[in-house]
């Protein structure tokens, strides 16, 4: 088992390759993990929302976090999302996680039915007790519909239940606040956010979880390396050259289409046009590129530097 305490810096939470029928493509999610580790990346993060865990079924689930496993060989620390809609089925997801060889776990609330903080707390306690691996709190209410109010995000951290968090709340004041409470425990705390890594490393976090990471590993691995530096100028100019890429390349799916699938495609664009991944399916009912998307995607990437054709 890990020591939570060494994880740090940029754990991108990595896209599920799909066939065009929407199973697995393996032989894609295996370059992907060497596209990530080879801009130095600090951990993998399998099965998060850039993930589409919630999209994939139990088995593909299964053979995507051992297919990055398998492929990391041990090289840098695995986490897997283990969220669901109940507190069997996120216990289920653990052990899975567990049995597959991930080396900690991230737990968001339980979606669909809203729960209440004190339910929150039984949710965490209860999987924690169930799997013996560190367990990192999701704070994603975009998604869940709760969000996780920093007094039981503490208690969760004091009783030694959590070892961490990804904020991708949104609400930087309640990221601090998380830090402010966190500071004398052993506790790490990551933000979700492509847009603002800088300034929340600023404030004391970690490290970042950033989806663009995917697209651009070794930009947000240079961003952290200026900030541990001290070197806030050059990290600032890096991040505001990804927020610009960032707002452009997840809005060039069709009009018709759901900002879920404009994103994720983006994302997985952004990939396909490095010849990291094949195919830029996104799991249904969301609706995959098509060649006119892709283009534009590609168009984004040079625009903005970050991609040469050829």
């Amino acid at each position: 088992m890990i020591d939570p305490m060494t994880l740090h810096g940029i754990i991108p939470p990595l896209c599920t390759p799909l066939l065009p029928d929407g199973e697995l493509d393996p032989a894609s999610a295996r370059r992907l993990v060497e596209f990530q580790i080879s801009a130095g990346v600090h951990g993998l993060f399998v099965l998060g929302s850039t993930g589409e865990q919630a999209a994939l079924s139990a088995e593909q689930r299964a053979a995507m976090l051992e297919t990055t496993i398998a492929a990391n060989a041990g090289r840098v620390p695995i986490l897997a999302g283990i969220f669901d809609t109940s507190t069997r089925r996120c216990i289920e997801n653990a052990r899975m996680a567990q049995a597959a060889g991930a080396e900690a776990l991230v737990l968001a609330p339980t979606y669909y039915y809203r729960a209440g903080q004190h339910e929150l707390l039984d949710l965490f306690r209860a999987v924690r007790s169930a799997v013996d691996l560190p367990l990192l709190a999701y704070d994603v209410p975009g998604a869940v519909n709760v969000k996780l109010d920093a007094a039981t995000v503490t208690t969760l951290a004091e009783e030694g239940v959590i070892c961490g968090i990804k904020d991708s709340s949104g609400v930087v004041e309640g990221f601090r606040e998380v830090l402010m409470r966190t500071r004398h425990l052993p506790f790490r705390a990551f933000t979700g956010s492509e847009l603002i890594v800088d300034a929340c490393l600023h404030m004391g976090a970690h490290g970042s979880v950033p989806g663009l990471a995917n697209v651009f590993p070794q930009a947000y691995v240079d961003l952290y390396t200026h900030a541990c530096a001290g070197d806030w100028a050059a990290a600032s100019a890096i991040q505001e050259r990804l927020l610009a890429c960032f707002r452009a390349l997840i809005t060039q799916g069709d009009p018709a289409y759901s900002a879920s699938a404009s994103a994720l495609g983006g994302f997985k664009m952004g990939l396909k046009v490095q010849g990291v991944i094949a195919h830029t399916t996104v799991a249904a009912p969301l609706h995959s590129f098509t060649p006119a998307e892709e283009e534009r995607v590609a168009a984004v990437m040079q625009r903005y530097g970050l991609f040469t054709a050829g």
